[in-house]
């Protein structure tokens, strides 16, 4: 497969980007070098190797919820920039 300057123009036409003949030919170089690099993967023996989703086995990575006491109240609202009746005081965002 191989990229064209057209191809790079219908691409930043749709991005409604405004590229130099320059630029044109140098994204078409660097795409078509892209290109060039993946089609690497199609030399590979790849029977008998089995579809996975990940690379690597996956487990669960997440330690047990373990109940712990939270800070006080009074030292968390030390942070705020204005608090009412024990929340976080915040403008408006709806009328």
């Amino acid at each position: 497969m191989s990229i064209s300057i057209q191809d790079v123009e219908k691409v930043a036409a749709l991005a409604r980007l405004d590229l130099t003949a320059e630029e044109k030919q140098t994204f078409t170089e660097q795409l078509n070098a892209i290109l060039k690099y993946a089609e690497q993967l199609n030399e590979l023996d790849t029977d008998g190797v089995e579809p996975t989703s990940h690379a690597m086995p996956m487990a669960n990575v997440m330690r047990e919820d373990e109940v712990r006491p939270s800070l006080p109240l009074e030292k968390v609202l030390l942070n705020a920039p204005d608090e009412e009746d024990g929340q976080f005081k915040v403008p408006a965002v709806l009328e």
